[in-house]
């Protein structure tokens, strides 16, 4: 499963004025960019419904050449959610009570389905006046169209890629572009390393794709080529290390399941073995039947 919150939470918090830059460009004339504080998540129980809900990024912005200050409340939302109007309304009203400040309300909705508009108000009202009109931002990304934001030389831009409208052939197309895209930014590589995660969990290709993606790699520029080329190398090894680790895991609880619970230097001794060694000793295991026929096979391998 895809940890949603997590992964737009790391993106935007580590490039929130790269992120307002790219959609609220208008913002940035009136923020002091270097006034940014991210304050604590904000923890809300809605008595009536019996839900316990938080906030996903609150950031305290002092207006530029001004001594007052501003919040921005974002939200993502990875997935459609009946009168969620409603609820963005109450983190309002209750940050408002809490802070006294104004609040700009933001929401992503990175989901696939449905391709609707979305709401961005939440009204009440009687029909001789309206008593509320509550109004937030809204980012869908699924009413963008990816090719809108090739030429935008923003990380935010290279990663939000993957969740806009894609045709179905062209996923690998898209992932070389955000490639392409990312390596001209010339980030530190703790960020590329963030970007590039993000764009392969949510363009994680299958065989066929993995071909045309090759083909697409191969019409880059050669600089922007070798660099992609070793972001994509960097994948796999780390592929590779997931896979080794998860046999690890698996073998030790065949062995815990088998012999009974096996001590620390035991299983640090097995987290130590390559892959061959590991898969060796998974055909081992099913003749073992105590503990010293495992320290037996391990003292002469």
């Amino acid at each position: 499963m895809i940890d949603h919150d997590r992964l737009f939470k790391e993106l935007i918090s580590n490039f929130f004025l790269e992120f307002i830059e790219l959609f609220f460009p208008q913002v940035m004339d009136y923020l002091d960019p270097d006034s940014i504080i991210f304050l604590d998540k904000e923890v809300f129980t809605d008595v009536t419904e019996g839900e316990r809900y938080e906030t996903d990024l609150i950031v305290r912005i002092k207006f530029q050449n001004e001594s007052a200050y501003f919040l921005i409340h974002l939200e993502n939302q990875s997935s459609a959610e009946p009168n969620f109007d409603r609820r963005m309304f109450r983190y309002f009203a209750r940050l408002h009570e809490k802070f006294s400040l104004p609040i700009y309300p933001i929401v992503v909705f990175s989901y696939q389905e449905p391709k609707k508009p979305a709401i961005s108000q939440y009204q009440v009202g009687f029909p001789d006046f309206k008593v509320l009109d509550f109004n937030y931002r809204v980012i869908q990304l699924n009413q963008y169209n990816w090719r809108d934001f090739l030429s935008r030389p923003n990380p935010v831009a290279s990663a939000l890629m993957t969740n806009m409208k894609i045709a179905p052939e062209d996923r690998p197309k898209v992932k070389a572009e955000c490639l392409r895209l990312l390596v001209t930014l010339k980030l530190n590589p703790a960020k590329m390393q963030l970007i590039s995660g993000f764009i392969d969990t949510y363009l994680n290709l299958n065989q066929t794709e993995e071909v045309l993606f090759q083909t697409e790699l191969g019409s880059l520029q050669p600089q922007e080529q070798q660099e992609v080329m070793q972001i994509v190398t960097s994948w796999m090894r780390q592929g590779i290390e997931q896979g080794i680790e998860r046999e690890k895991n698996l073998i030790i609880r065949q062995l815990k399941r088998k012999l009974g619970e096996i001590d620390g230097e035991l299983e640090s001794q097995v987290r130590s073995f390559d892959l061959d060694y590991v898969e060796a000793l998974g055909e081992a295991l099913f003749d073992f039947s105590t503990i010293e026929d495992l320290r037996n096979w391990l003292d002469n391998s």
